[in-house]
């Protein structure tokens, strides 16, 4: 790979192990609300979107008032009631102090709003890490590419010199958009044959070896 300035992570199912949270809450947001409960499968491929095209795929047709109590019902259980463990993924911290000791800037481009990633930050300490980052309130949700460049614009960095790791179809879309180099992750949501689906410059199993290809 050529020279790397810039490593951006997706952050649910990419730096924290949240999908199985993020599964049941929303599925319990669905009893709540009286929708008909999607699929843990259907669940999982809206992760990383921005809720409002997350719903759109999930619950078609719901009018406005249904989706507000829907996105009320979702926070609540995710934020107070689901025990579901949210771990980092093994060795994360490890690979974002190699990566600063190696002069590499870090940024997120996250599917979650500004207040989710900021309590993400608090609970994990993490934030410390990272130069810039972008959520979904403050940008197009993937896989439009906003994100990205609003984070290079803020760095001053032409695409070419940053990679994109993420565990989803639409982490990779949102790169290959901009001639991004990107890395696929497969303990998150998609596995090889999704991501490779994208021109990854790798696939990896796990974080760590994010270090034998950059």
């Amino acid at each position: 790979m050529d020279k790397v300035s810039l490593v951006i992570f997706d952050w649910d199912g990419t730096v924290m192990d949240s999908v199985g949270r993020i599964v049941s809450s929303m599925r319990a947001a669905a009893v709540k609300a009286e929708l008909i409960v999607p699929s843990e499968f259907a669940v999982k491929q809206i992760i990383g979107l921005s809720l409002d095209p997350a719903f759109d795929m999930l619950f078609p047709g719901v009018e406005e008032a249904k989706r507000q109590q829907l996105f009320s019902h979702y926070r609540d259980h995710y934020t107070l009631y689901d025990t579901t463990p949210t771990p980092l993924f093994a060795g994360v911290e490890q690979v974002l102090q190699q990566l600063k000791d190696n002069n590499i800037k870090l940024a997120v481009a996250t599917g979650k709003q500004r207040r989710g990633l900021k309590r993400m930050f608090a609970e994990t300490g993490l934030e410390k890490y990272f130069d810039t980052s972008r959520c979904a309130d403050e940008a197009q949700s993937k896989p439009h590419p906003q994100m990205l460049q609003q984070i290079l614009h803020e760095l001053d960095l032409p695409a070419q010199q940053a990679v994109m790791v993420g565990d989803t179809s639409h982490d990779m879309k949102m790169a290959q958009a901009i001639a991004m180099p990107r890395v696929g992750v497969t303990h998150g949501v998609h596995g090889r044959d999704v991501l490779s689906r994208f021109a990854p410059k790798a696939i990896i199993d796990s974080i760590p070896e994010l270090l034998q290809v950059i």
